[in-house]
């Protein structure tokens, strides 16, 4: 049973779906076209589910919709940016994708790490990630794929501190 519509922007458009009562902000993502959003295990272990809340990385299905009112939320249709390129272009270089289901999840938490501009080497990497389950590229690939883009970020950096 729908009620009154709330205003939640998803990927930078108001969403135009009211929440259901006690539906979950996975649901009402997949219900409003975000289809990468994936509600796997909906007990918020896995994280194939990621989606940014006001930029914060959440897990969707442990999230209420309703609890989302007036918020911006992006899933990985919605991550369209120079940090989003070169995360889909490591990925791809360092072999970080196999089956893909988990992959949106994962992307989107890398997205919200590398954005956070926090040091970064393998341990720390290792650690922001362990709330995504991937079954099949033994992580090493994701983990190789989010230091290039710290280490670009990082490049990036240091020739705009040069430049000044």
């Amino acid at each position: 049973m729908e009620t009154e519509v709330a205003v939640i922007h998803l990927n930078g458009e108001p969403c135009g779906l009211g929440p259901e009562d006690r539906e979950s902000l996975a649901d009402l993502a997949r219900r409003a076209g975000a289809k990468s959003v994936h509600p796997a295990c909906e007990h918020g272990v896995c994280g194939a589910c990621n989606v940014l809340v006001d930029g914060v990385c959440v897990r969707s299905c442990l999230t209420m919709a309703r609890s989302c009112e007036g918020a911006s939320v992006v899933t990985l249709e919605g991550l369209h940016d120079a940090l989003s390129d070169s995360l889909r272009q490591a990925f791809s270089r360092h072999h970080a994708l196999q089956c893909g289901y988990c992959t949106p999840g994962v992307f989107v938490a890398a997205y919200e790490l590398l954005e956070s501009g926090a040091a970064l080497d393998e341990a720390a990497v290792r650690n922001a990630m362990a709330g995504n389950i991937c079954r099949c590229t033994g992580y090493q690939g994701i983990v190789d794929a989010i230091l290039d883009v710290a280490q670009q970020q990082e490049q990036h950096r240091i020739v705009e501190e040069a430049s000044v």
